[in-house]
């Protein structure tokens, strides 16, 4: 028999990098026996963990793609998906709380809160998804839960209590007291899958009730259940004080924390336990779409399987077989052989294979109802793409993706290696929405764009590995933007007399800098100086002249351009002749306009053993960063600072050589700043360089 609804969960698992979250996925899979030997990730058995299915991914030791899989435990059916690390590959992270219900967002017990757990609990917090804490590595010489739980709080803004206590640390960690039975809990056997229950040591015991009263003060908010029981004095059972939690859990504004080592093989059934009994159900989630016929008014999805269909592809693969495409069901049930509808192209699709994913490997099954996570196979859309039962017009809200900001050239080899290369390409960009790519019109060069160096990189070696495709790369190219800087007239005739009728258009107007926009257009004409009819021709005129700026060829964003009169002729004038005028328009007015390049600025955040502090602030200020603060976590120095893309190509290489490969840093996107004249004229120069060669 099938679980109902109330019986699944559907989780994420994310955190910073190497704070072991595949490692920890690897263990709950062996714990509830969905494979029967724990692999490593750095795996010096050849065989890297499960989740880890791309060669890319087991000799690197990081997660690249998402990976779906499920195990069951306590008769309740566990959806997971384990997620990357690296800022690089965000979108994956993005997709996969866009589907899940709830989440472990994992920490490690040295590291504590990092750069990239800030930004995984922001994700979450965009998605109101309700998480619990992992303390991982509390084996490690530095281990420190207590300072973990002080940071949540006070970097994150959680309501962060501690569910259990360590029982030693470092080398001398042992097991976990639970606050909630007040019982000791340590993990026998090979590999830990003996749980055993003793009384609290007696060295502890002082402080396991302390942690307690904690626990319950912070929980009885959450039950009025709980605060009678606090008033009268009486017993607290497990039950009362586990649903209070899972109250406060559910409302995001408690977060549980439990400790363990994943690697040793260490509390994590109790985690397992606390997904169960404190994450939510699909049903206990409120899910919206969007219905098309009421100007997109939001409507709540029922969990209903019997209802009418909504469904929302997540994430693509092109497999072996065709494409796989990942799918959780909102509402209605998908079954093998049924009609469904894309709701972005309203194409009809039958169904044909339905599938459920353990990492690369797969089942087939008849069907997936409302609250479950599958795949369908040969089934054709895109990233984000809402499926709907035949007559239904609603649609899911898409997930947020953030603009490339990197590009490089690449280069095939030979012929055989240029149609490889386009298929990868294809595969590539249909499944990653922040991998885009695109031919030079001048250098006739194919260019891909991406969130960073590492994220192209692993892209050229899959184009080898996956596809034989041997491409040369290019230099590495910064996604400059062109803006103005003050307002300037335009007044501007486009006349032009062949044999038959002419071209004639006048515009007349301004431009002007704006913030927090890339471009807004206003027709402030009165009296019918330009017919109606040609207002939209004179603004798509504009918008043609932001893809390529006239100054170097970056695009432009930042503008406003007003129109309040013109003229037009009652026959020589067209849609074409008021398009013509725009662009001789704005360009006129933009070199009045005080051009300026403005380049991507990046948050960069190294975390360094403190003696190499100094020489890791002097790299960065090299390198035009400017530093927004430094602080000490224990022997680690966490220094924060804003650098150009520009200036960031080749650091990991130098920042292992400066730090003895101890230090490392994360990267990622943060604002658009206007370039420092010397700089500025250095890429005018480029720019003019590249159009000699290509000339």
């Amino acid at each position: 028999m099938r679980p109902t609804t109330n019986d699944v969960r559907n989780i994420g698992i994310s955190a910073h990098i190497d704070s072991g979250k595949t490692t920890l996925t690897e263990r709950i899979l062996y714990y509830t026996k969905r494979i029967h030997a724990i692999h490593d990730v750095k795996g010096k058995d050849g065989v890297g963990a499960t989740m880890d299915s791309m060669e890319l991914e087991r000799e690197r030791g990081i997660t690249i793609a998402s990976a779906a899989t499920y195990c069951q435990w306590m008769d309740h059916e566990i959806n997971i998906i384990d997620t990357p690390g690296h800022v690089d590959f965000t979108v994956e992270v993005e997709r996969s709380l866009r589907v899940l219900d709830g989440a472990i967002l994992v920490l490690c017990a040295v590291g504590g809160v990092q750069s990239q757990s800030i930004t995984v609990d922001q994700q979450m917090k965009r998605y109101n998804i309700p998480c619990i804490a992992f303390i991982n590595k509390c084996d490690r010489s530095g281990a420190n839960p207590t300072r973990v739980i002080n940071q949540l709080n006070k970097k994150l803004g959680h309501s962060a209590v501690a569910m259990q206590l360590p029982i030693g640390l470092e080398m001398n960690f042992q097991g976990v007291v639970d606050l909630v039975t007040m019982k000791a809990l340590y993990f026998d056997g090979e590999n830990g899958e003996a749980v055993r229950m003793e009384e609290i040591p007696e060295s502890l015991l002082t402080a396991a009730q302390e942690k307690r009263e904690e626990l319950i003060d912070t929980a009885s908010i959450f039950s009025d259940e709980l605060t009678e029981a606090v008033l009268e004095e009486k017993d607290i059972s497990a039950d009362i004080l586990l649903e209070a939690v899972r109250t406060g859990v559910l409302s995001r504004k408690i977060t549980p924390v439990f400790m363990g080592s994943a690697y040793k093989n260490k509390a994590v059934q109790p985690l397992l336990d606390a997904v169960i009994r404190l994450l939510p159900c699909p049903a206990d989630m409120k899910n919206e779409a969007l219905t098309m016929d009421e100007g997109e008014a939001p409507i709540t999805l029922s969990n209903d399987p019997d209802k009418p269909l909504v469904a929302l592809a997540f994430k693509l693969e092109d497999g072996p077989y065709g494409q796989l495409t990942y799918i959780r069901v909102y509402q209605g049930t998908i079954s093998k052989g049924a009609t469904i509808v894309n709701a972005r192209t309203g194409k009809k699709l039958k169904v044909g294979r339905v599938i459920r994913m353990h990492a690369d490997q797969m089942e087939d099954i008849a069907a997936i109802p409302a609250g479950y996570i599958g795949a369908l196979f040969g089934i054709d859309c895109a990233s984000g793409d809402t499926f709907v039962s035949p007559g239904l017009n609603v649609t899911m809200t898409s997930m947020f993706v953030p603009e490339p900001v990197i590009s490089l050239a690449i280069v095939p080899k030979d012929n055989k290696s240029q149609i490889n290369m386009s298929k990868a390409l294809g595969r590539f960009t249909k499944e990653d929405p922040t991998f885009k790519t695109y031919v030079d019109e001048e250098t006739n060069e194919t260019i891909i764009e991406g969130m960073g160096e590492l994220h192209l990189e692993v892209y050229v070696e899959r184009m080898k590995r996956e596809y034989g495709a041997e491409v040369t790369t290019g230099h590495p190219r910064v996604a400059y933007r062109e803006t103005i800087t003050r307002k300037a007239e335009f007044n501007y005739t486009h006349k032009k007399q062949t044999g038959g009728a002419g071209q004639y258009g006048r515009v007349a107007g301004y431009i002007e800098p704006i913030e927090g926009n890339d471009f807004v257009f206003e027709n402030r004409i009165t009296g019918g100086s330009i017919p109606t009819q040609y207002i939209p021709a004179c603004e798509k005129g504009f918008r043609q002249c932001m893809i390529k700026g006239p100054k170097l060829e970056f695009p432009v964003t930042g503008v406003k351009a007003v129109i309040y009169d013109g003229a037009a002729h009652s026959v020589d004038s067209s849609d074409m002749a008021f398009q013509a005028a725009a662009r001789g328009a704005f360009l006129e007015a933009y070199a009045k306009a005080a051009p300026v390049i403005h380049e991507p600025i990046m948050r960069v955040v190294v975390e360094t053993p403190t003696e190499f502090q100094g020489a890791i602030m002097g790299l960065l200020n090299q390198r035009r960063g400017m530093i927004v603060g430094s602080q000490d976590e224990g022997h680690m120095t966490v220094v924060e600072a804003q650098v150009p893309l520009a200036e960031m190509f080749g650091f990991s290489t130098v920042l292992r050589s400066s730090s003895q490969g101890q230090a490392q840093f994360t990267m990622e996107f943060a604002l658009y700043k206007q370039v420092p004249q010397s700089i500025s004229e250095k890429i005018i120069e480029e720019v003019a360089a590249r159009k000699r060669n290509v000339a």
